[in-house]
């Protein structure tokens, strides 16, 4: 397997080579800044929002907690308007500039005993501001890779996007209990996440366009040269056809379709990402545990996800994708009709340790099989497509989960969990099926024609 891999990778150009680890470093460099708040949130919440009762209190950190969400949708047809029109390269760039300016904002900025809600609502707007540009990096970033590398290789490339992001996360909490630990200056945290960021930025200004969208400008712009109008919008017409059959044997109708089940896939990760680390967080909390505590077992969690994602993404470049989602699901299933169970008989952190672990090594999510999604996506909008699906999915879902779940658990115990979960499993497994009709179907008539020719 592992000579397999070797020649695979050296089939790579320079410039791919490049582009992968740029892309890989940028993310890892967004995700540290992203989380570095919501993992650091147990103790800066307590410095930008108001003391209250407790119930007042979750309801605050939910709301701060979808403050780095709910700008998504409006993010995502900005950048996917850039993204498909500018191209994938500046708008990866611009992103990471926005990370770095919104985290120096966050490194400076008073706190609500200094300057009253003022620090709440700017803080607000700094979290809203990097869940935009973490939205147009990551997006862009798997956009760019699926367009520049080919199967199978383009499976595990694709795949190591996501982890770069995990191992972003897992420094962030890093970061975080070193300073809880050592009572050291919070701020110097984020003074450090933007400067990572802004160098970042900078680096990715040696990516090149990817060939996909590069030559699909070229033939729009031969295509405006045209000076009658009639024969100018013909033009397009037929050049916009001609590039999407190119591109895949879907039709208009099936596009739409498999951008509807594409969001439901993206809505399940959300809801798993917020019962392990929040809704878990707080129950550490409820048990007596530390913001110390927490931040030191969300880390453990972290590095949990970090490896089997890291072995999922190997995996996906011998074994394909939705394979290794639907066996995921399959498990995930079985893990939520016994964890209402399980939680009712928690009694210690490692108990709930446990759970969280489970929780992320078998959540569902698109990774690894984002290519393959993507690539029934249309060309000339993939871009805003996948962002867009992936901003209303993210921005919906957690607020959805984050105040739904404060009622549904005070309504029906631990067993409220199932409103949110079982609905999302179902969808995920619905549009795996969708997806994979669509890849197997087609690569099964592509062979009975190629036999046929023979």
């Amino acid at each position: 397997m592992r000579s397999d891999a070797i020649g695979l990778f050296s089939s790579l150009t320079k410039g791919q080579k490049e582009s992968i680890g740029l892309l890989q470093i940028g993310t890892f460099l967004e995700y540290f800044d992203l989380m570095l708040y919501v993992h650091m949130a147990v103790l800066l919440n307590e410095l930008f929002f108001p003391k209250t009762d407790p119930h007042t209190a979750a309801l605050l950190s939910a709301f701060a907690f979808c403050s780095t969400f709910v700008l998504r949708p409006f993010g995502a047809l900005i950048f996917g308007y850039l993204g498909d029109n500018m191209g994938r390269k500046s708008t990866v760039i611009i992103t990471t500039l926005l990370m770095s300016l919104s985290s120096l904002v966050m490194a400076n900025l008073p706190t609500y005993a200094q300057i009253g809600i003022s620090a709440a609502w700017i803080i607000t707007i700094c979290r809203m501001i990097q869940g935009v540009a973490s939205l147009g990096e990551i997006v862009g970033a798997e956009v760019y890779l699926t367009e520049t590398t080919a199967k199978p290789l383009r499976y595990p490339v694709v795949a190591f996007i996501a982890v770069a992001s995990v191992a972003g996360t897992v420094m962030a909490l890093m970061v975080a209990s070193a300073f809880t630990s050592f009572e050291m200056n919070w701020r110097l945290a984020f003074w450090i996440g933007s400067g990572i960021a802004a160098v970042g930025s900078i680096a990715r200004t040696r990516l090149r366009e990817t060939p996909e969208f590069a030559d699909m400008k070229r033939r729009l712009h031969d295509v405006s040269l045209i000076t009658n109008k009639k024969e100018a919008e013909k033009a397009k017409k037929l050049l916009r056809s001609t590039i999407l059959s190119e591109h895949s044997s879907d039709t208009k109708s099936d596009y739409k379709k498999s951008a509807f089940l594409f969001f439901l896939l993206q809505c399940s990760w959300p809801i798993c990402f917020y019962f392990s680390y929040v809704y878990c967080g707080n129950l550490l909390k409820s048990l007596g545990c530390t913001a110390q505590q927490i931040i030191h077992q969300n880390l453990a969690v972290t590095v949990v996800q970090l490896i089997v994602l890291g072995v999922v993404s190997y995996l996906s470049y011998r074994i394909h994708p939705l394979k290794i989602l639907k066996v995921k699901t399959i498990l995930f299933f079985g893990f939520i009709l016994v964890m209402p169970f399980l939680l009712m008989h928690t009694s210690t952190p490692l108990h709930i340790f446990f759970i969280q672990a489970l929780s992320v090594a078998l959540a569902m999510d698109s990774t690894p099989a984002v290519p393959v999604f993507l690539v029934h996506l249309p060309v000339l909008k993939r871009y805003t497509y996948a962002s867009v699906t992936y901003a209303i999915s993210r921005a919906g879902m957690y607020i959805v989960t984050s105040f739904g779940l404060i009622y549904l658990t005070e309504w029906f115990g631990t067993w409220g969990l199932w409103v949110v979960f079982l609905p999302a499993i179902a969808g995920f497994f619905i549009a795996l099926k969708h997806f994979e009709k669509l890849e197997f179907g087609q690569r099964y008539s592509v062979d009975v024609g190629l036999k046929a020719a023979a």
